[in-house]
């Protein structure tokens, strides 16, 4: 069974989409069934980004799948083609932009409200990486239930509790810096805690804006170094407006950190239990809740292990296989 798997995405981010398609990628490969055939198109600025929206999807993608004999194309964005000849799998990882259209540069908005709804119904098979992103498309796009599969991430190996720990007394943010992250709320919280905020994330859009005392913008960082940083934490404090998934939460997690995530999106369901909930948009309850996290520090710690094993990429990879298979 052939499948070409569109990695365009590796080129604009490092967060989570591409994080999704390294894990996936990784094990797929390991998997003698699936003969994987790569393709991309363009690089990370903002023309290579209209580009492969408006030529690669509808055109040059079909084109090459049909080039390389392919069983089937697999999207791992609800960037895809509005309509192919062949079995087309399409991965969502959220509907943030339609829930929030305000939190997105005008591009990625115009192009959402034309083309996501059109890709999601192409497809014959839907991947949610959550049960959350699985209502979404239920009620923002009335898709049928039997055409999505849940199926979620997991966290990379190199997050593991063993490894060095980055020095200092600190709460960390992972995540571009643009609206949704709801930083500027965050960083309030943690001044009310009392906690230096350190945020590890490249720069987005929005005009966020982190500079204020006890806050410590970082950057993008490698994968090793964000290990350290989540080793080294007080606690990870994850309260984003919106998620579909949340890996920072469950990257955490495996490397023995304590979790603050938001109560109410999908994080709540990746956390289980295993993490204290609060409500994003209230800066007291949020630094209430890192208070908590520092002082269940242990029992936090201990959920968090055990809720993280539980996600694997070769189960992730074993699903993935099953519904090739179904769709192709």
């Amino acid at each position: 069974m052939r499948a070409v798997i569109d990695v365009s995405p590796l080129a604009q981010t490092r967060a989570g989409t591409a994080r999704y398609l390294q894990g996936l990628l990784g094990t797929l490969r390991d998997r003698p069934e699936v003969d994987v055939v790569p393709v991309a198109f363009g690089g990370p600025n903002r023309a290579a980004t209209i580009v492969r929206d408006a030529v690669w999807y509808p055109l040059g993608l079909p084109r090459r799948a049909a080039h390389a004999a392919a069983d089937l194309v697999h999207c791992p964005t609800f960037r895809g083609p509005p309509s192919l000849r062949l079995p087309l799998v399409v991965t969502v990882h959220d509907l943030a932009v339609l829930r929030f259209p305000w939190a997105f540069n005008v591009w990625t908005r115009v192009y959402s409200r034309v083309a996501v709804a059109r890709v999601v119904r192409a497809a014959d098979a839907v991947i949610a990486v959550s049960e959350f992103t699985k209502r979404e498309l239920l009620e923002l796009l009335d898709v049928r239930p039997e055409r999505v599969r849940v199926i979620p991430n997991a966290p990379a190996s190199v997050f593991s509790p063993d490894g060095d720990a980055t020095p200092g007394d600190y709460v960390l943010a992972v995540g571009t810096l643009e609206p949704r992250k709801n930083l500027p709320a965050l960083a309030d919280a943690a001044r009310r805690a009392g906690v230096e905020l350190r945020v590890a994330g490249r720069r987005g859009w929005g005009d966020v804006d982190l500079n204020g005392a006890g806050v410590r913008w970082l950057g993008e960082v490698s994968d090793p170094e964000l290990a350290a940083l989540y080793r080294g934490a007080l606690c990870v404090a994850y309260t984003s407006i919106y998620e579909g998934f949340g890996l920072p939460v469950l990257e955490a997690m495996a490397c023995g950190a304590p979790v603050v995530t938001s109560s109410g999106t999908a994080t709540e369901e990746v956390a289980g239990s295993a993490a204290v909930l609060v409500d994003p948009r209230d800066p007291d309850v949020i630094a209430a809740g890192i208070e908590q996290a520092l002082e269940r520090r242990d029992e936090l710690r201990a959920a968090g292990l055990a809720r993280a094993r539980a996600y694997s990429w070769r189960d992730v990879a074993e699903q993935t296989v099953a519904l090739y298979r179904d769709v192709a």
